[in-house]
């Protein structure tokens, strides 16, 4: 209220403020005649201990209202007024500054640049530390040059986005402005100490600077004067014109400036010009390039307070309200595994450190190109260069500034990386500490890291030398180089070294590559499989066999549901799916899954739930509500894998209330249960013509579809157990699992695999062996190959597999002492479980899917893979091939979901007569190479054809009926020309993989001939001659209407066991087809045990009411308790009723009972008892007779009546054909050759009949 305007104020006021402003001026001009005379000495400190005790009081004695501060310095530091919340900031401030000579200067900052930013007297600088360090960072930003140039390709002032060579951008500190005072424009030579000058040198400066002095006071008197009116512009303007004035009319070497401000005190620079004034804007807002800062060296100084500020941020920052403090914020981000998934990639880091000019930009660049160009994948390349324009555009290669680079670049990686992207960072970056904390930020992060490391020799470098820099320090125009004369400390455990000097740019990046293939970064899902082999489709491991705590309970839970019996190839391909090798299946197929399968050859997944879809394949299809986003990923899966059923056991199933039906082998085994069953139309033809692409009725899988069932099952399936075929080759049948395990205990960095579906010859061992050094020579440092028989089942005439596999087993004794062999250390010898389904092209592709999920990345296609001759009636190809020999190896290549496994093709290899050993010919001596295909190979072996001398190697090979000693390891060779000398006995071999069961036999019988499940089985009871003639009836002191039942086929067998009547005692064999193949029940699952009675014989020549004659057979029985009898066993059984049915022009008696053993005998006496009990089960048995057949082409059976008989109708046939039995044995007086001539065959000699 005492300020005011020239034309507001009273005449008193302007009196007291002259007052009160005079004792001001008057001090200050005191002040100034002492600095004057002080600095004749030219100590310094005299200087400013008496300017700061003058203002003191000055300031202390008067109560000016616009604060004048002086200060005085020379090359440090300025010495401001602290602005404090009791005294308010300078509005004017004059600034004394003397030139001294550098070698004088003191600083408060040290020059070591390791040394703890605390050490620093910051508080010199007149401002708090954060605003310090914002205008020092600003400052370095503006000075530093906009543009690098990052590359040749690029011009400055343009993009420097793309490029691809090793380019120098040069510029260090020198280049950025220097922000120091202004020095006092004296000449060396003219500077004293007091103790040395002249007289005559201390009268010229006095007169130099008398001047200088008059001219401030008057300067201040004016500024008095001007300060009444209160004008503040006019006396900041006057007193610059004036300032203007003095140093330009004067000599003087004293820098006087004045500031007005009211925010942040404002700092003259130090500069080598002459006297120079700085007013600074009250306007806080304005650009930091006005600021003139001098706190001694501005780098340093720099580098600090950004240390300081460093430590002092929070450790633990939350994010937001789901993360703790202190805790990892990763609630707060989309989760890692759902981002890689998605992205279909890690992050990774590449660190890739070295002296300038070892190559980190051009290997990180060609890794680039690779990466993103042929594999889709996010990389971003970071380097000093492109960082400078930018992020670091503030650093310099102080020590300092060089850590702080690292720091960035490393928290700038983590970042990328956590995003999911590959980020290759090329910085010399020569500090291990530095770099360890990049590492240590990264593995905080749980983000890969790996530290690369270009070893390569300075001589080198030097010879390189790709931006010049080498020459300039050999010259001597740069100093303090990375490598030459400043550090560089070598990583000490890196994870990749390349010696680049001795690599190609490919090699290097091949090396990079495998890396990050083997560990899994180049895929988004977790790596589930070992160190540099192939995550299986769908990303996600499948074992599907259920645990053994909860074996007994599925167990149980199995002997309630309905059963779907599965044949032998339904069971291959149970293994198949229950073991993981047709990942992501979990089931037999569901509708939607088949019809993209057949029209695809793949099938979309979902294995994250990135789409909510995670579920779909294992839910019913919906042909009504689609997803409104699609499953992201597409995998390979060519062949339908199906289960079908006819409408007896879809009615089963139906019927049951249950939401899971057990899967039950042809001999009666429950394997597995299956869940939420889905069942479909099958349709055959839609599947056949899809899947094949060729009309021929006779192909053999074509003809396996025909006759399946009309519906379709699909589900998820659960393993009761593992899937065991007991005939001695199980030790090579291994899970995925377990096949992973082996190839990781071998050491393997990639797997390669050969199928084979014939005996191995020296061809194919050249082929795998130039496979394995093809891959050695690719990078790989230990491939194994995986030689891989096919397991389930193939057509007949196909070599058997217990005859390949023996045969692989001496070429893998064998070793590599024979061209035929191969090496154990580096092979793996599994069976593949699937069957043969002879599609050509299309089967091809899940040939290799399947290896993939077991590990393989590489698989050997040869010509024609999976093709055959079509039959006579093929509509195309009659007895040619279906297929081009061409198209299976580039439609594999081609396909969709082929994901990055490779392909490695046949040649076409002969047999050199020079060293004995098969390979490539050489064109220029054809005449030394002998060819041997298979049919000439087949050819030889069934000829028993000896070893050939190695000397003298015929060139008729069939007409010596020798084979080259190099062809074929010895022993194999022999084991084949075993088989093909006795291709004919058909139970001597295995073909392919079926379940060798032990028979559920009663305890009184023994087994003879051949194996179960093959026609050379006998069964026989050790207490009886005959099953047919010699077993009661019925059971002594037992009434009329309890029978012996004799069971031949157990409830839930398909083997169709049977009484052999023509063959000696009778015994129980496996029946057969026309083919001579054993005949399984394929309707479906029997219910019921099945057996015949004893005694008793329907005679051709006695007709039924309907007219037809019975069917030569013993009398059948069907037993419809609760539980499976043993095959051969005697059980009494009471009889309920029976069907008549009309079977192929011939009346084939069904008589129906129940076992007294049975839970339920003592309440069922009766039919009309027994559908008490068992609702349904003549509904279903009616079904079962009629329809059994039709599964095997064959038309329905009828029935005489759909009403069954009662027991007492059912006595009588049973009587009735007793009677005629008594007749065939001659018990009643008849002979032989009165009864029915179908009767001649018949084995009659046991002691019950016509024996003795």
């Amino acid at each position: 209220n005492r300020r005011r305007s020239s034309a507001h104020h009273e005449n008193n006021d302007d009196d007291n403020l002259v007052h009160e402003r005079m004792p001001m001026c008057v001090g200050i001009c005191v002040l100034l005649a002492i600095v004057f005379v002080l600095s004749r000495t030219g100590d310094r400190d005299s200087i400013l201990a008496t300017t700061h005790d003058s203002l003191r009081h000055i300031t202390n004695d008067t109560t000016m209202h616009n604060n004048v501060a002086v200060v005085v310095d020379d090359t440090t530091a300025p010495v401001v007024p602290p602005k404090t919340a009791s005294s308010s900031t300078p509005d004017v401030i004059v600034v004394v500054s003397s030139s001294r000579d550098e070698t004088t200067k003191t600083s408060s900052s040290s020059s070591n640049p390791n040394e703890a930013p605390s050490v620093v007297d910051i508080d010199d600088c007149g401002m708090s530390e954060a605003d310090l360090y914002a205008r020092l960072r600003q400052k370095a930003l503006a000075a530093t040059p906009p543009h690098i140039i990052e590359c040749a390709s690029a011009q400055a002032g343009e993009s420097t986005l793309y490029y691809n060579t090793f380019v120098a951008a040069e510029y260090s500190l020198k280049s950025m402005a220097k922000y120091a005072y202004a020095p006092l424009s004296v000449d060396e030579n003219r500077r004293r100490s007091s103790a040395h000058h002249e007289n005559n040198d201390d009268d010229n400066l006095v007169h130099e600077r008398m001047p200088m002095c008059v001219g401030i006071c008057v300067l201040l008197a004016i500024v008095f004067v001007l300060s009444r009116t209160g004008d503040r512009d006019s006396i900041l303007a006057t007193t610059h014109d004036s300032l203007r004035h003095i140093t330009n009319d004067t000599a003087a070497h004293t820098t006087v400036r004045v500031v007005d401000d009211t925010t942040a005190p404002v700092v003259p620079p130090k500069t080598s010009s002459t006297t120079k004034t700085s007013i600074s804007s009250s306007n806080p807002n304005e650009a930091p390039s006005l600021v003139n800062i001098d706190c001694g060296n501005e780098a340093e100084l720099y580098a600090r307070l950004r240390q300081k500020a460093l430590a002092a941020t929070p450790p633990h920052i939350i994010e937001c309200a789901s993360a703790q403090a202190g805790e990892s914020q990763a609630a707060c981000h989309l989760p890692k595994a759902t981002r890689y998934a998605a992205l279909q990639q890690k992050g990774a880091t590449l660190w890739m450190t070295g002296c300038s000019g070892a190559g980190k930009t051009t290997i990180a660049t060609a890794l680039e190109d690779t990466l993103v160009k042929k594999y889709g994948k996010h990389v971003y390349r970071l380097d000093g260069d492109n960082l400078r324009t930018g992020l670091n555009r503030d650093l310099g290669f102080s020590e300092a500034d060089r850590a702080e680079s690292v720091r960035r670049t490393g928290e700038l990686a983590t970042l990328f990386s956590d995003a999911g992207v590959i980020t290759l960072v090329g910085l010399i970056s020569p500090y291990r500490s530095d770099r360890d904390e990049v590492r240590k930020r990264h593995e905080d992060q749980g983000i890969p890291f790996y530290e690369v490391f270009l070893d390569v020799p300075v001589d080198e470098l030097m010879k390189r030398d790709p931006k010049g820099q080498y020459a300039r320090v050999k010259s001597g125009e740069l100093k303090h180089f990375t490598c030459i004369d400043d550090p560089y400390e070598e990583p000490l455990q890196p994870e990749i070294t390349l010696k680049t000097h001795e690599l190609a740019i490919e090699e290097s990046v091949r090396i990079l590559f495998r890396q990050l293939e083997r560990d899994g970064i180049l895929i988004g899902a977790p790596k589930v499989t070992p160190p540099g082999l192939p995550n299986p489709d769908g990303d996600l491991p499948v074992d599907l066999q259920v645990p053994d705590h909860l074996k007994q309970e599925r167990m149980e839970e199995a002997a309630t549901l309905p059963k779907v019996l599965l044949s032998d190839i339904d069971l291959n391909w149970l293994q198949t799916v229950g073991e993981g090798w047709a990942a992501p299946l979990r089931g037999f197929m569901r509708e939607g899954t088949l019809l993209e399968t057949l029209h695809f050859n793949s099938i979309l997944v979902d294995p994250f739930n990135l789409t909510d879809n995670q579920k779909r394949l294992e839910r019913q299809t919906d042909f009504s509500h689609f997803a409104t986003h699609p499953p992201p990923n597409r995998v390979s899966m060519s062949v339908p894998i199906t289960l079908s059923c006819t409408s007896y056991t879809k009615a089963a199933i139906e019927t049951s209330g249950k939401n899971a039906v057990a899967l039950v082998t042809q001999m009666g085994q429950t394997v597995a249960i299956l869940r939420d069953p889905e069942i479909y139309a099958h349709r055959k033809e839609e599947i056949v013509t899809r899947m094949f692409g060729v009309i021929d009725p006779d192909h053999p899988y074509i003809k396996h579809i025909y006759s399946g069932g009309d519906y379709l099952i699909g589900g998820e399936i659960e393993l009761l157990d593992r899937i065991r075929y007991n005939d001695g080759l199980d030790k090579w049948r291994k899970t995925v699992k377990e096949l992973l395990d082996e190839f990781e205990s071998k050491g393997a960095d990639t797997v390669y695999a050969f199928q084979t579906r014939n005996p191995t010859h020296s061809g194919h061992a050249y082929l795998m062996r130039s496979a394995g050094e093809d891959l050695r020579a690719k990078g790989f440092k230990k491939p194994v190959l995986w030689l891989s028989p096919l397991g389930g089942w193939t057509k007949s005439d196909d070599v058997p597999l217990d005859v390949r596999v023996k045969q692989h087993e001496q070429v893998l004794e064998a070793g590599m002492t024979h061209p035929g062999g191969l090496d154990p250390e580096t092979t793996v010898m599994a069976i593949w479980p699937a069957p043969m389904v002879y599609a050509g092209p299309t089967e091809v592709e899940f040939h290799a899917k399947s290896r993939r999920c077991a590990g393989a990345s590489f698989f050997v296609v040869g010509r024609d893979p999976a093709g055959m001759k079509g039959s006579p009636n093929a509509v195309a190809h009659p007895d040619d091939d279906l297929y081009n020999g061409d198209h299976g190896r580039y439609v594999l290549q081609n396909s969709p979901g082929i994901g990055d496994m490779q392909m490695l093709s046949f040649v076409k290899v002969m047999y050199d007569i020079t060293d004995n050993v098969m390979k490539i010919p050489d064109e220029t001596r054809m005449d030394d190479f002998i060819s041997i295909s298979g049919t000439k190979m087949r050819l030889l072996a069934r000829n028993g054809a000896v070893p050939c001398s190695p000397t003298n190697i015929p060139t008729d090979l069939v007409e010596a009926n020798c084979i080259p000693s190099g062809f074929m390891v010895p022993k194999g060779w022999e084991g084949v020309v075993d088989y093909y000398k006795h291709v004919d006995e058909a139970d001597r071999w295995i073909p392919w993989s079926q379940p060798f069961v032990e028979p559920p036999t009663d305890s009184k019988t023994r087994q003879s001939g051949g194996r179960f499940g093959t026609p050379s089985f006998k069964l026989e009871r050790t207490d009886y001659d005959s099953f047919w003639h010699d077993i009661p009836l019925r059971p002594s002191g037992q009434p009329d209407d309890i029978i012996n039942l004799v069971t031949e086929i157990p409830m839930y067998m398909t083997a169709k066991m049977e009484v052999q009547k023509a063959k000696s005692g009778n015994v129980i064999s496996q029946d057969t087809n026309s083919d001579g193949s054993s005949r399984y029940y394929k309707y479906g699952t029997p219910f019921f045990n099945y057996g015949l009675v004893s005694q008793t014989w329907e005679d051709p020549e006695v007709k039924s009411s309907t007219g037809y004659g019975g069917d030569n057979d013993p009398l059948d029985v069907i037993e419809l308790g609760s539980e499976s009898l043993l095959m051969g066993s005697i059980t009494p059984c009471r009889v309920l009723g029976g069907f008549e049915l009309i079977d192929e022009g011939e009346t084939d008696q069904k008589i129906l009972c129940i076992a007294l053993s049975d839970k339920n005998a003592p309440s069922v006496h009766s039919l009309e008892d027994l559908e008490r009990v068992k609702p349904g089960h003549l509904d279903r048995l009616r079904d079962w007779l009629k329809r059994y057949k039709t599964s095997d082409g064959k038309p329905e059976n009828s029935l005489a009546s759909e009403t069954p008989k009662t027991k007492e109708e059912a006595l009588t046939v049973i009587q009735e054909t007793h009677d005629r039995w008594r007749a065939l044995c001659g018990h009643d007086g008849s002979s032989l050759a009165s009864l029915s001539s179908k009767a001649s065959e018949f084995w009659l000699n046991s002691p019950g009949c016509r024996g003795e």
